[in-house]
């Protein structure tokens, strides 16, 4: 087994993940099995208690475990399936260790951090290499490593002197260490500064680990001034301080390193010269071109509570980008706060309700992704509202499944406090309830999570054809409410129809609204399987909606988003319907018009069938937007932000993960 180990410098957020995802990708592309584990030092067990807010998303596995966000660009880059032991923490190591003293393991030593501690990281680490996460049998041949956080972190330290002693344990020839540092450029002289890369080398040698590369991530390519000086300072060759610029999108790095030999440099140090092939990437970099080319655009309303931290959604971003990529869309993410789109919001701060709203009437479609806690719910459910009656297309995830079913019992039953017992625990109209197996004294590892498999109802439901007509799927959940059984034949008089269940056929899995284009809410998460190349069925369906191609998806389906002749049969408030082009003027509804035909209207948008563009409304499909730019609207106020989803530029401020 050989081992590829790399760690940061200077700052976190230098893209440490994506950096060792593509390294990983480079090495698959020359023939190699790869295996990927991320070291994180903080003491919680896992990442499943953690605010989104504070460390972004809380990707999930098959196995159940709840892991750093880093795991999902492995999964995405290399197109394998991890285990919740591939996430190493402290306090996993910690607890192993004390278990271990409670069996009387250690036979009365003084338990010490060396050498049980760094000892217990060793076995773990080789233990875990050895699992097959690609397929097939047997071991990988390169274990890919991220320690995370920064070297010169005090809660880094056990893994540090662990990770030293590694490297002697499997011997010279199967240990590389890359370092990942920053070389920035000061306004004030405009030269690329090597200081900071060489106190940080400094720092990682002197607490016993040599880099044998040094990836330096700078706004441009290093010159060869730069890079002489990096080798000199570091003590590594020239041809091994690798320079990783801001690139249009994350899918250029792997090709980054690949034109600079990285491969290569890898090789020498675990002495595999010769026995791999040259890196197979035409299918990698057709795909990172195609980004790049896409002008076509599409825009989509993400209604969340965590906007101001869009890594709190990362996964689903991704999803978002495979899916638009796929369907030849440049994607444009509108982030909208859930709690701007309330009443409340509109008087304590109307000028941030108004550009909420504006944002949400101007895209091509929306999704509503998952969350904890009763902030923002009231306007998630006034945003599926919206999506329901004016047939916007909408993909709902967990919570965002739960609050259309709120939405419908209470705009179309009448029950107007139904609700969620996570929100309210003594409404009278509980159409989300508890899981029976669930735990309300424990938080951490309690909750249904992980793969789980779903069975289609009806096979001729709109998620099923976009699934390939499969009788089931297994998705990965993370939840502890599910929709109340008792409920479901109310709900589905009243237009729903839940289309998938578990196996048990009690457990709501997938709901659609009859007589909508695209109206889908999932119990699971989809976007945790989407892969480049791949993307999830659901996010494809949400993107092909949106540009009015959801029929080229399956060919003579009902879905149509243009149904001249015949009134929208929705609830409440609908989109006009106007047959052979006659126009209407209204501010709070849109007009499918058949036949080509145009109307110009303020704030309603048009949807043009059999014409060249389906976007009339230039302000309402995201033409003439400036580049990188959009808007987000947190914390009550209006912020520039760029379209995080689909960076029009890959910079060292938004972090390489993104």
């Amino acid at each position: 087994m050989k081992y590829i180990l790399v760690t940061g410098g200077v700052v976190s957020g230098l893209g440490k993940g994506v950096t060792a995802s593509s390294i990983g990708l480079l090495l698959k592309a020359c023939g190699l099995r790869v295996t990927s584990i991320k070291i994180d030092p903080y003491l919680n067990t896992d990442a499943g208690t953690m605010s989104p807010v504070e460390h972004g998303e809380v990707f999930v596995l098959d196995d159940g475990g709840e892991v750093d966000l880093d795991l999902g660009n492995y999964e995405r880059f290399l197109d394998i399936k991890l285990t919740r032991d591939n996430n190493i923490t402290t306090g996993k190591i910690y607890q192993d260790v004390i278990d271990r003293e409670r069996r009387g393991d250690y036979l009365g030593k003084t338990v010490q951090v060396v050498p049980h501690i760094t000892d217990a990281i060793q076995e773990w680490i080789e233990r875990v290499a050895k699992i097959p996460v690609d397929g097939q049998s047997g071991a990988a041949d390169v274990c890919v490593i991220e320690l995370g956080g920064t070297i010169g972190d005090i809660e880094s330290m056990p893994f540090i002197e662990a990770l030293g002693q590694f490297s002697y344990r499997v011997g010279s020839d199967n240990f590389c260490l890359i370092h990942v540092s920053l070389v920035p450029v000061l306004n004030v002289v405009g030269e690329q500064k090597t200081k900071p890369t060489q106190h940080s080398v400094r720092g990682l040698r002197c607490l016993g680990l040599i880099p044998h590369i040094i990836a330096c991530r700078s706004t441009t390519a290093l010159e060869e001034n730069v890079k002489t000086k990096i080798s000199q300072f570091c003590h590594v060759q020239k041809e091994n301080v690798i320079t990783l610029y801001d690139v249009p999108n994350i899918w250029h790095i792997p090709l980054l390193l690949r034109d600079q030999k990285a491969h290569e440099a890898i090789f020498k140090v675990l002495n595999l010269q010769g026995l791999t092939k040259e890196p197979e990437l035409e299918e990698w970099t057709s795909r990172a071109e195609t980004c790049d080319k896409l002008h076509d655009p599409v825009r989509i309303a993400m209604v969340g509570k965590y906007t101001s931290l869009t890594d709190a959604y990362l996964s689903v971003q991704k999803a978002l980008v495979h899916a638009s990529v796929a369907r030849g869309k440049k994607l444009f993410v509108d982030w909208v706060s859930a709690e701007d789109l309330e009443e409340a919001t509109a008087k304590e701060n109307p000028d941030a309700y108004k550009a909420a709203w504006k944002l949400l009437k101007g895209a091509d479609g929306m999704l509503v992704p998952g969350g904890f806690g009763d902030r923002g719910v009231e306007g998630k459910i006034l945003a599926a509202k919206y999506a329901r009656e004016k047939r916007i297309p909408f993909l709902g995830i967990c919570l965002g499944m739960q609050i259309a079913v709120i939405e419908v019992a209470r705009s179309v039953l009448g029950l107007k406090d139904a609700h969620s017992t996570e929100f309210d625990p003594d409404t009278k109209n509980p159409c989300v309830i508890f899981m029976p197996e669930g735990s309300k004294t424990h938080m951490g590892g309690t909750m249904r999570v992980g793969s789980r498999r779903t069975y289609f109802q009806p096979a001729d439901c709109k998620s099923a054809k976009l699934y390939g007509n499969k009788r089931f799927i297994d998705e990965r959940h993370r939840h502890r409410y599910e929709v109340n059984p008792e409920m479901v034949a109310r709900l589905e008089n009243s237009g729903l129809s839940f289309t998938g269940k578990d196996e048990t056929g009690q457990r709501m899995e997938i709901v659609e609204l009859r007589n909508h284009p695209y109206f889908i809410g999932v119990q699971f998460h989809p976007e945790f399987k989407s892969r480049p190349g791949k993307p999830s069925a659901l996010f494809l369906g949400l993107i092909a909606a949106a540009c009015g191609q959801l029929d080229n998806l399956f060919p003579g389906s009902e879905s149509k988003r243009n149904v001249p002749n015949v009134a929208a049969n929705d609830m409440l408030s609908q989109r006009n319907i106007v047959p052979n082009g006659a126009s209407n003027d209204m501010l709070s509804q849109r007009n499918i018009v058949p036949n080509g035909a145009s109307n110009d209207m303020l704030s309603q948008r048009t949807i043009v069938p059999n014409a060249a563009s389906n976007h009339v409304f230039p302000a309402a499909c995201g033409r003439n937007v400036p580049k990188g730019a959009t808007k987000a609207y947190q914390n009550g106020a209006v912020t520039k932000f760029a379209n995080r989803a689909q960076d029009s530029e890959y910079s060292i401020f938004k972090g390489m993960h993104l």
